[in-house]
């Protein structure tokens, strides 16, 4: 049965596009026949990081107003010939397609793809009560900054209200040293804050800035640890047992700013 995931954040810069990216081509390297859908009219990304830029013939908008069927828009990836993507348009605004449309197309596609995969505007407005309207499942990306975090409990308070039940977490960009000195967020201050099931941490690494670039996911670089982390990720959405990396624990004198923090 084909499962609709929509990746959306509180705020932009989180990485929600980078780990939509990532997810389809680790679930596509599985043998899975998965779809992803932009939804972030008039500021599409995700054609670049999958290096399919220069392959757009038509978009969404395209799609949703009747003018093309489905599968004359997606573009097929050039090394995973079982993921694609469908672009959204870069001169319409979020306006352009309302949940109805979304829905109704999603149903369209379920018949022959074991994944959607929908990439949500950042924000609260329109654009995200369009994108998560048709999915199963709701994966929230954040980092590990309050200002990032609280934009996440806002969401999936959103979510909630628009009877999304399953919700996970991903956190991004975690800087191990950073949260040893206690200069960051740690996962159990997350945790004690948003107080949903996190499928995945992953670590701020240069690879995926080089990744990007290249328009290859750093999922297929065999010596990122971000890759691995966004491959146990993908094992964990197909219902793997898999152990969380543990951080190095927090030292005596941040522990004690902490402390001291809490008591002044």
């Amino acid at each position: 049965m084909s499962q609709i995931i929509v990746i959306t954040s509180g705020k932009g810069g989180v990485g929600k596009t980078t780990t939509t990216a990532n997810i389809g081509v680790g679930l596509a390297m599985r043998g899975n026949k998965v779809a992803l859908i932009d939804t972030d009219t008039g500021l599409r990304n995700l054609d670049l990081l999958l290096g399919l830029e220069n392959r757009i013939m038509y978009d969404l908008i395209d799609v949703t107003s009747g003018r093309v069927p489905y599968n004359k828009a997606l573009v097929r990836h050039k090394k995973h010939d079982s993921l694609y993507l469908l672009p959204t348009s870069q001169v319409k605004d979020k306006s352009a397609v309302n949940p109805d449309d979304l829905i109704k197309l999603c149903d369209d596609m379920k018949k022959d793809f074991d994944f959607i995969i929908i990439d949500c505007p950042a924000g609260i407005e329109q654009g995200f009560k369009t994108a998560i309207a048709a999915a199963d499942m709701a994966i929230v990306v954040t980092m590990p900054e309050i200002s990032a975090v609280r934009d996440a409990d806002k969401i999936i308070g959103e979510l909630g209200r628009a009877d999304k039940e399953n919700v996970k977490l991903i956190v991004n960009r975690i800087r191990p040293q950073m949260v040893e000195k206690g200069d960051m967020l740690d996962m159990e201050d997350i945790n004690e804050i948003l107080s949903i099931d996190c499928i995945g941490q992953v670590p701020d690494d240069e690879a995926v800035v080089m990744a990007t670039n290249r328009g290859e996911p750093v999922i297929a670089m065999k010596d990122s640890i971000a890759g691995k982390a966004y491959l146990n990720i993908v094992g964990r959405l197909c219902g793997e047992s898999i152990p969380f990396f543990k951080p190095p624990k927090e030292g005596f004198f941040a522990k004690l700013k902490r402390l001291f923090s809490m008591l002044f």
